[in-house]
């Protein structure tokens, strides 16, 4: 509305945000992006198409901030924008308020026009450095969901607009890799017992060599102990004295 931005006379100051003047609401629905991403949906991120070109309204100026609004799907009605930037809810109030908001930008960031081929995503749930406690985190999502998203455009004065509510989305979880019940299952436990016993084959034929080879060599080849005395006879081939030596003697 236009008393927001200080367009109408002070004696009608009751439409401004204590008056809770309506957002505007701008006809798009946040979308998973359609790009084929590795990592699209992760145990802890999701990512999203950006908004381009979906903050041109008069009432939206460069200066606001567009903000991206995380919530557990059960927790969309109770969704209560903040007033001000100080009040904003951060990650770590998700437990207790059920959203969050962040990834703070501004409509120069999201420019409307033909698309080009630069991949244009905002990860979800990306940074794992910030604190959960810091506004604007964009902190790891902390369970599988599902999770709803929109974002919220903020003044200085307060809230100014915002988009629907995306649909829900679940994020992969460490049981969605394990191989599904079914024929399919049962084949597969079949071939690993049939390797498995073919390696048991395989490591008992080269026990049984070893100890053959290890038989055979010690049984054939005397060995000595250290206390033992070997007698060798001493040995001299006839070319070894000259006929000079053997005739003077």
């Amino acid at each position: 509305c236009q008393a927001e931005r200080g367009q109408v006379p002070e004696g009608r100051g009751a439409l401004r945000w204590g008056g809770r003047c309506p957002l505007k609401r701008i006809n798009y629905v946040p979308q998973l992006s359609s790009a084929t991403l590795a990592g699209r949906l992760t145990q802890s991120t999701l990512t999203l198409d950006q908004p381009r070109g979906q903050f041109s309204h008069l009432n939206i100026s460069d200066f606001d901030a567009i903000w991206l609004v995380v919530a557990h799907s059960n927790a969309t009605q109770n969704f209560t924008a903040p007033q001000r930037v100080e009040d904003t809810p951060v990650p770590a109030d998700l437990p207790q308020r059920g959203y969050y908001l962040t990834l703070m930008a501004n409509r120069a960031l999201y420019p409307g026009g033909p698309p080009s081929r630069q991949l244009r995503v905002l990860r979800v749930g990306n940074d794992t450095r910030c604190s959960p406690r810091t506004r604007g985190c964009n902190h790891p999502l902390p369970g599988p969901g599902p999770y709803r998203v929109k974002f919220l455009v903020m003044s200085d004065r307060g809230p100014v607009a915002e988009t629907e509510w995306s649909g829900e989305t679940l994020l992969q979880q460490a049981g969605a890799l394990q191989a599904a019940p079914g024929s399919q299952s049962a084949g597969t436990v079949v071939i690993v017992a049939i390797l498995s016993v073919l390696l048991a084959v395989l490591l008992a034929g080269l026990l049984a060599l070893l100890i053959y080879t290890c038989y055979d060599t010690c049984g054939s080849t005397p060995i000595s102990g250290p206390g033992e005395s070997v007698c060798v006879r001493r040995y001299n081939t006839h070319h070894m004295f000259s006929p000079t030596a053997e005739g003077g003697s």
